[in-house]
């Protein structure tokens, strides 16, 4: 299957995407099983605020040569001018551990956005991740992840959102300060929305779609703040503006919220198990 014609609504990414779609061909050959673009683009909400994440299916490995030049590649992309050239992000996965969610979390070859390098990491190689790329992928080459991939069971994305939640705002302290940035604390919240839109409905929302899904479900008290977050999401990234006098403690209170509701829902299935 070829690249569709239109991947995005942005002629700029669409180019880029296929540019990358000719570099993998070139250098993957046979070994080159399948293309996708996932993530928020694939759910049809990628805006300019968006990553765009892609996945590449690999046929057996890579050789070194390969990967040299896959490197190589990475290394150039983001030097570039344009704004997506900075805003790629996927991983190179062996196909045949996409057909089994045995292989989960395993470490593929992962291109963080922005960055220059390849590294061994299971970014991409989560429930959630699967979930959406078998359900909603856009497929570039290759046959489409619904032929290849086994459904992702709704258990199972439901226990790995509520076992990312204990250590959610530690694991963002890692990269983010939410209590000097703006925008970590934007992004805390909308991480949290998507977390408990899976625990309701075993399924994966974009950000915007799990914050609309927030704002219209959760009880009113949390409506200040989500709705501070949705109006102010199109300011994007700036390290020099700080959130405003309580709004770090907000997004930590929502996060104890989401706790909690997880914690409910697993006493809930605990005691249905119960005989």
């Amino acid at each position: 299957m070829d690249a569709p014609n239109f991947i995005t609504p942005y002629a700029d990414l669409d180019e880029v995407l296929a540019e990358m779609l000719g570099h993998w061909q070139r250098i993957l050959g046979e070994n080159l099983a399948g293309a996708y673009v996932q993530g928020s683009f694939a759910l049809g909400a990628g805006d300019q605020h968006s990553d765009c994440d892609w996945l590449v299916a690999t046929r057996g490995s890579l050789s070194e040569p390969q990967i040299t030049q896959l490197r190589k590649l990475h290394d150039e992309i983001p030097t570039r001018e344009g704004r997506w050239c900075q805003d790629l992000e996927g991983s190179y996965a062996p196909v045949d551990q996409l057909a089994s969610v045995e292989h989960l979390d395993r470490k593929w070859l992962f291109n963080d956005h922005g960055h220059r390098t390849l590294k061994w990491d299971d970014h991409c190689n989560r429930g959630y991740t699967r979930w959406i790329l078998r359900e909603h992928g856009i497929t570039l080459t290759g046959p489409v992840p619904r032929s290849f991939m086994p459904v992702v069971a709704a258990d199972l994305l439901r226990r790995e959102a509520a076992t990312s939640l204990p250590t959610l705002l530690e694991d963002l302290a890692t990269w983010i300060d939410i209590d000097t940035l703006a925008w970590g604390q934007r992004y805390t919240v909308l991480t949290t929305c998507r977390i408990l839109y899976t625990l309701e409905t075993a399924e994966v929302a974009s950000k915007p779609g799990a914050l609309e899904w927030a704002l219209r479900t959760l009880h009113p008290r949390w409506r200040p703040l989500l709705g501070q977050v949705r109006d102010e999401r199109g300011l994007g990234w700036d390290p020099k503006v700080p959130p405003r006098t309580g709004e770090a403690d907000a997004a930590r209170a929502f996060v104890a919220h989401a706790l909690e509701t997880a914690d409910r829902q697993t006493s809930s299935s605990r005691a249905a198990d119960i005989p």
